[in-house]
């Protein structure tokens, strides 16, 4: 090669393994016009998270860093790990909890969501909804 020519690196395979799927779901909806948004929530220890909510659209969450006690309407409540996945189909579903499960380390824990147009990100549910969908939400395990 002469001294005028470029010198070229030596092109990375490393992209042919880099990619591991760690979730997939057919979501019941995506509103038109929605907007993505990825957001970082971080809780200390012990910390119980969101009050009852739902989402405009649908959310798709990895957890990062230590436990998340999860539970959607419908469903018992579960607990998710670091390097776990999560998904809700937001619309109408109550979201009851996303807290920290441990009361000795931070939980921290990233959420695509798709939100619809001019309707807030989360929206939280009241006291008087929860009680006339009581017999929506599964038995809990506490």
């Amino acid at each position: 090669m002469s001294s005028s020519e470029p010198s070229r690196k030596p092109r990375s395979e490393a992209w042919k393994n880099a990619l591991t799927t760690l979730q997939t779901a057919k979501p019941p909806f995506i509103p038109e016009g929605a907007e993505a948004m990825t957001v970082l929530i971080e809780y200390p220890p012990g910390d119980p998270g969101t009050p009852p909510h739902r989402h405009s659209g649908p959310a798709f969450g990895y957890m990062l860093e230590g436990e998340m006690l999860f539970e959607l309407e419908g469903e018992p409540e579960r607990v998710i790990k670091a390097g776990e996945t999560f998904w809700e189909p937001g619309g109408d579903v109550i979201h009851y909890q996303d807290g920290n499960n441990r009361t000795d380390s931070w939980s921290r824990f990233l959420v695509t969501m798709m939100c619809a147009p001019g309707q807030p990100m989360l929206t939280l549910v009241d006291d008087e909804e929860l009680a006339q969908r009581k017999d929506r939400r599964a038995p809990r395990s506490t």
